[in-house]
């Protein structure tokens, strides 16, 4: 089955392309040769950690980014989970349960997957980078892709979601939403979300990379006038 770099390209992880063949055979044919490929072999693959895609046989989103571990950099590591995440194909409990089952084989790379695990759950290298903001300032970590809804009506998926706060957080990647139509859409969005009691900070990519302390100062303050308001609204009702 196809594996490895080719697995990341034909699952479309981010940063993966199309290159020399990589394929993955049991361990009884590991001698075969095939000309411009690259055969790796196992002793076993879990049905789970197989897949189809367009037809052709190949590891999991999973199980690629699992072989992927031992020869990748970190940052093509990040672009394979997050964009793992982001498709449904695995996600980041998913992740920590395999490879807890593969870890006491001694398999190469199980420190660098727990590694990236730890900012896991966004979409994208910058709301990665955002849960890293958050660790690193000491903020709790927020739920992410958040759905908000009004009766059966879904109003917005959101980055970051702060509840029990009412904070919401977006993160904008460094394409702007420049044209009229877009800029329109997000302030309705804005509008439907402040109907639905939720304050919504929106940070560029410059502030996440390059002003992560002012970033995660204007947060605590939002967090912490919340926490008063909580605090002050739940004495009340106890009254």
């Amino acid at each position: 089955m196809i594996s490895h770099r080719s697995a990341a390209a034909l699952h479309g992880f981010d940063g993966f392309a199309p290159g020399p063949v990589e394929i993955t055979v049991s361990r009884s044919r590991r001698n075969l040769v095939i000309d411009g490929a690259v055969v790796h072999s196992l002793a076993a693959l879990a049905r789970v950690d197989r897949t189809t895609v367009d037809g052709l046989l190949c590891t999991s989103a999973t199980f690629t980014i699992l072989d992927l571990a031992a020869t990748c950099s970190s940052s093509s590591l990040e672009n394979a989970v997050d964009s793992a995440i982001r498709s449904g194909a695995s996600s980041a409990a998913f992740l920590a349960k395999r490879l807890a089952n593969v870890r006491h084989r001694g398999r190469d790379g199980v420190r660098a997957v727990d590694r990236v695990l730890v900012d896991a759950g966004g979409t994208n290298r910058l709301e990665r980078r955002f849960l890293q903001l958050c660790r690193q300032h000491g903020l709790a970590r927020p739920a992410t892709q958040v759905i908000h809804r009004r009766g059966d009506q879904t109003v917005a998926r959101v980055d970051f979601d702060f509840t029990p706060h009412p904070l919401v957080v977006e993160v904008e990647g460094q394409i702007a939403h420049a044209s009229p139509r877009q800029r329109q859409r997000d302030a309705q969005r804005r509008r439907e979300l402040h109907s639905l009691g939720r304050t919504v900070y929106s940070y560029t990519f410059e502030d996440i990379f390059q002003r992560p302390a002012v970033v995660a100062a204007e947060i605590h303050r939002a967090l912490a006038s919340s926490s008063h308001v909580l605090s002050h609204t739940g004495a009340t009702n106890r009254d």
